[in-house]
């Protein structure tokens, strides 16, 4: 089993910048695939970005090309996602999640654990 915990979240205006952090604990890390997803107000939970255990293969959705960038610290068991030119549309809880596969996945019924969210709001 796998813990996750997510930080870094909070208010910003549009423009600006977050940098959020995914720590897990537990089995090893570098065993699975990662995943950001976010769940506005009133809206399902959609993908936002992946990688794979290496670290070496990403994808985005397309709101989030450019100005998202997902990465991962095997040696420290952490995710990140570093998310730059915010926009109001991006405020949502953010959650991460590790899927038990070498790659990732934009489905949120492929991933088998699940952090419980940081708030991110992009104040216009």
């Amino acid at each position: 089993q796998v813990q996750l915990v997510e930080s870094g979240g909070g208010l910003v205006q549009a423009g600006g910048s977050l940098r959020l952090a995914c720590a897990a604990s537990g089995r090893t890390f570098s065993s699975y695939a990662m995943g950001w997803f976010r769940q506005a107000p009133g809206k399902e939970r959609e993908f936002v970005a992946t990688i794979n255990r290496s670290g070496y293969a990403t994808y985005y959705v397309d709101s989030v090309k450019g100005r998202f960038t997902i990465s991962r610290d095997n040696a420290v068991d952490t995710v990140y996602l570093q998310m730059n030119s915010l926009k109001p549309e991006d405020t949502a809880v953010y959650y991460c999640a590790a899927r038990s596969r070498s790659g990732g996945s934009t489905v949120v019924y492929d991933y088998d654990y699940w952090g419980r969210g940081t708030q991110v709001t992009v104040s216009s």
